[in-house]
């Protein structure tokens, strides 16, 4: 932290923590006064302290805070037949189509192959992409699959229990039937993994290929009611949040 922690110009410290979407003003005194925060790796406990979040890096219980100034991170609900791509070659619908408006070099965080819709995150944070899509933070990823047939209700266990695909083992960690009408059932799935096709290729090998697939989470991040083609700026707790699940 500076020498001269009292900035002049600077913004008070409850209120960077409160425009940060972690507590109100109010509550965020008590974090400060309980000792809860740091600036710049000091704990600060005095009430008024002006900082520049700017240059100056805070946490509260550990976590550093994110002022959505300094990092953007979208939700795009990517349409059907838009190439995961920010360009491509072949002149195809690609991300940045969606994202101009932003005026920022943008990372996607993996891709969904062209024929599924649904979530897809962008963000200028290279160190979050990159973690969000290594395997080793296992972020959780939810679709919903339409597909041919009448899907039995212990379909879940044997997903469960893990199978190998042609590049290697996969385990889908929550399974359930969510509707069935005809010949076609919906079915919920989750799983940690990112790998090309993968929900398509796990359900083609059980018997059940799909007719239309979407991604409506991505760890913390909800599609909710953000329609085809819109996006969406993720801030506040679902931010820390994101952050927080690849251990930033």
């Amino acid at each position: 932290m500076r020498n001269d922690p009292h900035i002049v110009d600077g913004v008070r410290l409850q209120k960077v923590i409160s425009q940060a979407g972690i507590a109100s003003r109010r509550h965020a005194e008590v974090l400060i006064t309980s000792g809860r925060v740091k600036v710049d790796g000091v704990v600060v406990r005095q009430l008024g302290i002006r900082v520049d979040p700017s240059v100056q890096t805070i946490h509260v219980d550990n976590n550093q805070i994110l002022l959505e100034s300094k990092s953007l991170t979208i939700a795009l609900n990517k349409p059907r037949g838009v190439v995961s791509t920010m360009e491509d070659p072949e002149g195809r619908p690609c991300l940045a189509e969606y994202v101009e408006q932003y005026n920022q070099r943008l990372f996607h965080v993996g891709r969904l192959d062209t024929d599924t819709s649904g979530l897809i995150l962008l963000t200028n944070d290279g160190e979050l992409s990159h973690r969000l899509m290594h395997p080793s933070y296992e972020v959780p990823k939810t679709y919903v699959a339409t597909v041919h047939g009448d899907v039995p209700r212990g379909l879940g266990r044997k997903l469960a229990r893990g199978m190998t695909l042609e590049d290697g083992p996969v385990k889908v960690q929550d399974f359930r039937i969510t509707d069935h009408y005809g010949e076609m059932s919906i079915v919920q799935l989750t799983l940690h993994e990112g790998r090309n096709r993968i929900v398509r290729r796990i359900l083609d090998s059980v018997g059940f290929p799909v007719i239309e697939l979407v991604r409506t989470q991505f760890g913390p991040v909800q599609i909710g009611r953000l329609h085809s083609g819109v996006t969406r700026r993720i801030e506040g707790p679902v931010l820390q949040e994101l952050y927080r699940s690849v251990g930033l």
